[in-house]
């Protein structure tokens, strides 16, 4: 199981079928070109695969009107 915080909306959630980040951002919702993927401090691109016990943080970007 993946541990995600989501922000801006300081949300924990956890997403139990995500191999890659693609995967995880299409659980979540979010399209990948608008969300950061950060693990340890660093930033994932969408080919990465994650594993079981990872604590990522998705960061929406861009403008909200």
């Amino acid at each position: 199981m993946i541990s995600v915080r989501l922000e801006p909306e300081n949300k924990d959630v956890c997403v139990e079928r995500a191999k890659t980040v693609t995967q995880l951002l299409h659980a979540l919702g979010r399209k990948p070109g608008r969300a950061l993927v950060i693990r340890a401090g660093q930033l994932l691109t969408p080919d990465l695969n994650l594993r079981p016990d990872d604590h990522i943080i998705v960061r929406d970007v861009g403008s909200r009107g």
